[in-house]
């Protein structure tokens, strides 16, 4: 039951039959404060055709309105307020929900429409460091809330797999580097070197010309140098894959850098034939003055392409090859003017498609109030961190369950969610000082506390050893209803989260649905033997499917026992 879409019928039926459904269901909002009513209706664009004050209208409309499913309609200030009869409302919503389980909350709106999301894209060769997890978790989390609207999703990690550094690292290998350590440990062993290289650097200017000429060489095929590479890339690829699998991310996609080297010159070819591309000291740029943004550069002094020539070439690719509806780059925000400059090439270039191209920014994992930075050794590894919470959470369950089954499926479970709820509860744009200590806490705002709700509600339900489908006939009590309101919001929690790009919408839902369905469970003895303990058992699995399906979006486990 929709319940914004019963008030906004009533009133076109009774008061405004000038406005569609729609135009009132978008203008009724949900109240802060609970003893205010659960919808309320604001009255100030109607002031003006009725000419007068809203408050006014809000009394006037407020004594007219009837109807058998609210209990009170009353004015407060501008606002027309209205309280649902819980029971019947209710009985509605809780039968909705058990009915649809876990399709519960799905849209169609996304149906025959594609969405490509470019995200992760660690650079290979590198450790796979804290600095990696916001892209990926957050573009995850969006690409399965596109799912859930509707829409097919392409996931591509792009992976850093080409330019100048990679010159430096093999630098770095033929001068340092022991190839028995490196195929020891590949990773770190290349990470070493790579911090060697420039730390080289700062004392030898030199080097960068050596890193830049081998680069030059890798770009033109050496038999030698493309080999060192390709062994760094397979190595690399292993590497994240088992980080990926910690996460519970996969991707269709793992085309990267190198991948358009060869669809590069028809970019160039596009833009000379367009006259568009310019020299500007000895570079070919694209002039962007209209744009009020620097230009773009193609190719350098030295003819070698960059970043926004590859990206322009795999956005013409992603085109013909998904024909996406929407593009999305889940890239963080200091990369901004990169993306406005590459879409405003292809709007140049005649390709209209680019508007439904979209940075989707976010903001930074800090150390000590200062960005990661792998040349500088200021990282923090993600699997690290990833083990570490897991082992966390093994010693917590084998404190307080010791005979739990499956422990360490558990433990991993709710050590990896604690991280990846961490990160999404927090507004992407936002940047985030690295703490183990908050990350891994597992009571208050947190994921094991959305987990351990979920395993509580589930409890119950075995315990009473229901067999029979659950039904609701419908609760009468304050706590219940509260609850109940909780879940009528999910269907438009995952649409605003998707408007927004913003799986914070859900995370902070989900915490605010676990606190209403924790204080029930304080206040009510729901397993009582009493007639209404099956609408109890049932309005507590309806919790469980919101719980889960919520968690599920957010690329989270809801294991059954904690």
């Amino acid at each position: 039951m929709d319940l914004k879409l019963i008030f906004a019928q009533e009133l076109k039926t009774q008061l405004l039959q000038d406005w569609s459904e729609k135009e009132l269901y978008d203008l009724i909002e949900t109240p802060k404060h609970s003893h205010l009513g659960d919808l309320a209706f604001p009255c100030f664009q109607l002031a003006k055709t009725m000419k007068k004050a809203p408050a006014q209208i809000a009394r006037e409309m407020a004594a007219e309105i009837t109807s058998p499913l609210f209990t009170k309609v009353e004015a407060v200030g501008p606002y027309i307020n209205i309280h649902f009869d819980g029971s019947k409302a209710g009985k509605e919503i809780v039968s909705g929900i058990l009915a649809k389980g876990k399709d519960y909350g799905t849209h169609t709106f996304g149906e025959n429409r594609t969405v490509v999301l470019d995200m992760s894209s660690p650079n290979i060769a590198k450790p796979f460091s804290m600095g990696h997890l916001r892209s990926t978790v957050i573009g995850n989390a969006i690409a399965t809330i596109a799912e859930k609207c509707g829409y097919r999703t392409e996931k591509i990690n792009y992976i850093g797999d080409w330019g100048t550094q990679f010159g430096k690292l093999i630098v770095a290998f033929k001068k340092w580097g022991d190839p028995d350590k490196v195929k020891e440990n590949p990773i770190a062993e290349l990470f070493i070197l790579y911090k060697k290289f420039h730390e080289e650097a700062e004392l030898d200017a030199s080097l960068e010309e050596e890193g830049r000429k081998a680069f030059k060489l890798l770009e033109d095929g050496d038999e030698e140098i493309t080999g060192l590479w390709r062994w760094f890339k397979d190595e690399s690829l292993q590497a994240f894959k088992t980080i990926y699998s910690l996460l519970g991310v996969e991707f269709d996609s793992y085309n990267g850098e190198a991948f358009f080297n060869d669809k590069m010159e028809e970019v160039v070819t596009l833009l000379k034939k367009q006259h568009l591309l310019e020299e500007s000291q000895g570079a070919q740029v694209v002039r962007m003055d209209d744009g009020n943004l620097p230009p773009c550069l193609i190719k350098k002094t030295d003819g070698a392409t960059l970043y926004a020539t590859r990206d322009l070439a795999a956005a013409l690719y992603r085109h013909r090859q998904y024909a996406f509806d929407e593009a999305l780059y889940i890239v963080g925000q200091e990369q901004t003017i990169h993306f406005q400059q590459v879409m405003n090439v292809l709007k140049k270039l005649g390709y209209n498609w680019a508007d439904e191209m979209k940075h989707i920014p976010f903001g930074l994992y800090l150390k000590d109030g200062k960005k990661m930075s792998t040349r500088k050794g200021r990282v923090i590894l993600l699997e690290e961190v990833l083990q570490e919470a897991i082992k966390m959470a093994e010693d917590n369950i084998k404190q307080k369950n010791p005979d739990l089954k499956d422990a360490y499926a558990v433990a991993r479970d709710v050590g990896v969610g604690a991280i990846i709820f961490h990160d999404l509860k927090n507004d992407r744009l936002n940047d985030i000082e690295f703490s183990l200590e908050h990350m891994l806490t597992f009571e208050g705002e947190t994921g094991p506390y959305i987990q351990y709700t979920y395993a509580r509600a589930q409890s119950l339900l075995r315990k009473a050893g229901q067999s029979e489908p659950l039904t609701f006939e419908g609760l009468e009590d304050a706590e219940s209803w509260d609850v109940i309101k909780q879940l009528r919001l999910f269907p438009e929690i995952i649409e605003k989260a998707w408007q927004h790009y913003a799986p914070s919408v859900i995370a902070k839902y989900l915490i605010a649905t676990s606190q209403s369905f924790n204080r029930y469970y304080a206040k009510t003895k729901i397993i009582s033997g009493d007639n209404q303990q099956h609408s109890r058992l049932a309005l507590v699995h309806a919790v469980g499917i919101v719980l889960a399906e919520g968690l599920r979006l957010l690329g989270t486990k809801s294991p059954a026992e904690m």
